[in-house]
């Protein structure tokens, strides 16, 4: 017995060494060295990726008998792995051009594998991989058949009606898993992978919108299609369906406020707005009413602030909603935010600083157990000091919330500020210290906010050693800072004139297009984005600059033609812009494309 043990032993590891010095040749490319260690491996122990190699040999060196001779022998010496030979003989007369051979042996795999239904699985795989799915397909729905069960294998059938361009039985066996298993992420991400066509996405919504409507006690389809709305950011689409699940399944408006703060995010102001709107007007006496009253009003305050120009007459009403909001439910914790609010709208869009800093006081006050909420009104007194022009208190309260908050994420915010005010004063070195630092912070935004100022200073500094244009530069943006815009403009202008060749051209041409759509001066900012597109279009303002001139054509300008052009050149051009869903979007609605 111990004798038989240790021969099997040895056969196993010699076996395993022509393995390995099969694989080593193959490695190297030298199949004919490879074939006669695959050949002697292959006889005693079945490997799949062995055979699979073998066969790669044998068609490099197009030794069609010998492979032919081999498979021929393995079917009648293994027949357990009998699917594998017929599959790789199948390749084998592929190559060689005899499809119809090859057919046969294909049919040879499905018959040969029987009722082993993980075989089959494998064997599906292995067809996709060599570009045949159709044949995996015949041989999943096959499994199935010989399984009894229609439930099996619907994931993979999904991939590979995705091969076979069939979108509608994708859908259907993604749906059908989906259900089955209440699995929402599995089918989430693979409908994200596989519907990134236009046809699909719209085969896909009508789908889920038809199975609503079969099935409207059951929450998954609903689930499902809210998620696809906000991926598209579509928020007027995904708040009906939310509204919907929010009566049935009694939500008592949690997950519509998170829709609402999610639109919101996206920018989606309008939507976001109906949203909070709707809480406040269904849940009167819910939890959510103070919070979904004071961010209707803030998604309404958004839209001000970005419609050009920003009309002191919506602010003043928005500072009246406030006032209401706070005469209602009195001022304490629940309304701290809405002061502040308040304040910031004083500050920046009347210039009345007194009433300002009396709101922000009365804030602190109601606040001062909320020690951050009390630090980002210091955040906010320093910004109005800056808006003063007394940049050293602006500084002094900065480093109060840096000390107070050291490592954490307002801490960084107050150090960023800091950054920015040294920034403003010329002080590049001292600013580029605190921005390296912030590179690294736990904040995304705020790394990349002082990344890009680190790189503006570096990019424009040191070619002239008094730094005069990057002082100059920087002292617009703070009059733009301070909402002296006209100063800004005249500054620009003079700046442009001063400095055409320099590195910072760009950055006059595209801060002198921006501040004019905020002035609503759009010719204007037109004739910039064109000269800024010309001079740098393959720089890092080509997308941004086509954008904006798309945008304008579209929302100011009333050209939809040339609008449809610049976001179709976009979408071309650059490809991998943050502009591209977006662009896709507006070119579908000026397109006339039924979106509902």
């Amino acid at each position: 017995m111990m004798i038989g043990f240790l021969l099997s032993g040895a056969a196993a590891a010699f076996g395993q060494g022509e393995k390995e010095m099969a694989e080593e040749y193959f490695k190297n490319g030298d199949c004919p060295k490879a074939l006669s260690y695959y050949t002697t491996f292959l006889k005693s122990s079945f490997d799949r990726i062995a055979l699979k190699n073998y066969t790669s040999c044998i068609v490099k060196g197009k030794t069609w008998g010998d492979g032919e001779q081999f498979y021929k022998k393995q079917i009648k010496n293994d027949p357990t792995n009998a699917s594998w030979y017929y599959l790789y003989w199948g390749v084998l007369l592929e190559a060689q051009g005899k499809p119809q051979e090859a057919s046969k042996r294909n049919e040879q795999v499905i018959v040969s594998s029987g009722a082993r239904t993980e075989l089959k699985r494998d064997l599906a795989e292995e067809f996709r991989a060599n570009n045949k799915p159709e044949l995996a397909r015949d041989i999943l729905i096959e499994a199935r058949a010989s399984a009894k069960r229609t439930d099996i294998f619907q994931l993979e059938l999904a991939s590979v009606y995705r091969d076979l361009n069939e979108p509608e039985k994708m859908i259907d066996e993604l749906l059908s898993y989906g259900m089955r298993y209440q699995n929402t992420e599995v089918v989430q991400n693979m409908l994200q992978d596989f519907t990134k066509d236009e046809k699909e996405q719209a085969l896909l919504e009508k789908v889920l919108y038809d199975k609503i409507q079969k099935f409207p006690n059951e929450g998954f389809y609903n689930e499902l299609l809210i998620w696809y709305q906000i991926q598209r950011k579509d928020f007027y689409k995904a708040f009906i369906q939310e509204r919907s699940l929010d009566r049935r399944f009694k939500h008592n408006g949690s997950r519509l406020y998170n829709l609402g703060m999610l639109a919101l995010q996206n920018l989606d102001y309008a939507n976001a707005g109906a949203i909070f709107d709707h809480l406040v007007k269904e849940y009167p006496k819910g939890q959510l009413y103070p919070v979904a009253r004071r961010m209707a009003i803030f998604a309404r305050e958004e839209q001000v602030k970005n419609t050009y120009p920003v009309k002191r007459s919506e602010v003043q009403k928005l500072l009246g909603q406030y006032q209401q909001l706070v005469d209602e439910l009195g001022v304490n914790v629940r309304t701290i935010e809405a002061l502040r609010n308040m304040a910031i709208l004083n500050a920046f869009y009347m210039d009345d600083f007194k009433k300002a800093i009396e709101i922000l006081q009365t804030a602190i006050e109601a606040g001062k157990q909320e020690k951050n909420f009390v630090d980002k009104c210091k955040l906010d007194l320093g910004d109005i000091y800056l808006l003063q022009g007394e940049p050293w208190e602006a500084t002094l309260v900065y480093s109060q919330v840096e000390k107070s908050q050291k490592d954490d994420l307002l801490g960084y915010e107050a150090k960023l500020r800091n950054a920015k005010l040294h920034y403003f004063k010329g002080e590049f070195e001292l600013a580029k210290a605190v921005l390296d630092i912030l590179k690294k912070a736990t904040s995304r935004e705020i790394a990349n906010d002082a990344n890009e100022l680190s790189l503006l200073i570096m990019d424009n500094t040191g070619l002239d050693s008094t730094e005069s244009a990057m002082k100059a530069y920087s002292s617009v943006e703070l009059l733009l800072f301070q909402n002296k815009k006209f100063e800004a403009i005249d500054s620009l202008k003079n700046l442009y004139k001063k400095y055409e060749n320099h590195s910072l051209s760009d950055e006059i041409i595209w801060l002198t297009a921006k501040t004019y759509i905020k002035l609503d001066s759009n010719k204007q900012a037109m004739e910039h984005l064109k000269l800024l597109y010309s001079k740098f279009g393959h720089d890092i303002y080509g997308d941004d600059a086509l954008f904006a001139m798309a945008k304008l054509n579209q929302e100011k300008l009333n050209d939809k033609d040339q609008a449809m052009k610049m976001y179709q050149e976009l979408m071309e051009k650059y490809p991998g812009s943050i502009f591209v869903a977006e662009s896709r979007k507006r070119f579908r609605i000026l397109r006339g494309d039924v979106i509902n």
